[in-house]
């Protein structure tokens, strides 16, 4: 059992509904806006701090008023920000994301100062069980962690999102790896002779998971009428090192972070922050069990 250090990319948010995505060259009316604190770093160390773990998050906010609030959200949430460094010249990141009636949804990002992340200069809490890394860092940031955690017996969780070839180094370090099955194409044969845990989402099919060793599983989603899919992967990855944190097993932890997603998508946007590991509990502790398959 352990803290979780998460390593990563804060967004601002600006998030508009519409009836569909547009098409190229075309202008769509759109029916409201929202704005919210967003990157899938800050999204993941939100929703483990919910569920019920010691947070602390490294990363880059620019000297601007959105940095100011993406910091005061994170701490707010139970998350230590004491690891968040201030640009002098970069602004903080961005992204605007269209979210339709159906509940898809496309963004674009803008990474500002997310790219001048060091991960030289982060320092691990001193009882950090687990560190947890996604894409949306410069590699050589999640690399000078994932060393670190190594040296300290801290377990790495990367998830390898937005998809990029990952460094054999880092492969080697990494000791769960979570993607979704677009993730999972892209990255291909890239995956070959990794030797820690795969985890392929499949959205409402569920999950696969992999371990050496062990027979390959899958672990079904949970039915739940869908408001918005957009965050459902964070809020995953979260609930997943949050139990596994907590020293979860991992098939257990992998039911508990396919629980939480399925409530998440199934709550409008606005209530998402209520979620508590009791509701997720409950709602994993009902649903069916993995399968191993053939």
């Amino acid at each position: 059992m352990g803290s979780v250090l998460v390593v990563g990319a804060l967004h601002h948010d600006v998030i508009v509904t519409a009836q569909r995505l547009p098409v190229l060259d075309e202008t769509l009316p759109g029916t409201g806006v929202t704005y919210a604190l967003g990157g899938k770093g800050g999204n993941q160390a939100l929703a483990a701090a919910r569920l019920g773990a010691s947070v602390a998050f490294a990363g880059r906010v620019g000297r601007d008023e959105a940095g100011a609030a993406m910091t005061a959200q994170l701490a707010a949430g139970g998350v230590d920000v004491s690891r968040i460094a201030v640009d002098p010249a970069l602004a903080s990141g961005m992204s605007v994301a269209i979210v339709t009636q159906g509940g898809d949804y496309g963004a674009v990002i803008v990474s500002a100062a997310n790219g001048a992340i060091d991960g030289g200069s982060i320092a691990l809490p001193h009882d950090c069980g687990l560190v947890l890394l996604q894409n949306e860092v410069p590699e050589a940031a999640n690399l000078a962690v994932a060393r670190k955690a190594a040296a300290t017996g801290a377990r790495v969780v990367l998830n390898a999102a937005p998809a990029r070839a990952v460094p054999r180094e880092l492969l080697s370090l990494t000791d769960v790896l979570v993607v979704n099955r677009v993730e999972a194409e892209m990255i291909g044969r890239g995956l070959d002779g990794f030797r820690g845990t795969l985890i392929e989402t499949r959205g409402d099919e569920g999950c696969i998971l992999r371990s050496p060793g062990e027979a390959t599983r899958h672990v079904a989603a949970f039915p739940v009428g869908v408001v918005s899919t957009h965050g459902a992967g964070d809020c995953f990855t979260g609930a997943l090192a949050a139990r596994l944190a907590a020293g979860g097993d991992l098939g257990g932890a992998v039911s508990f972070a396919a629980a939480a997603a399925a409530l998440h998508v199934s709550m409008p946007v606005a209530r998402r922050g209520t979620l508590t590991a009791a509701d997720v509990t409950r709602l994993s502790e009902s649903g069916p069990a993995g399968r191993t398959l053939p």
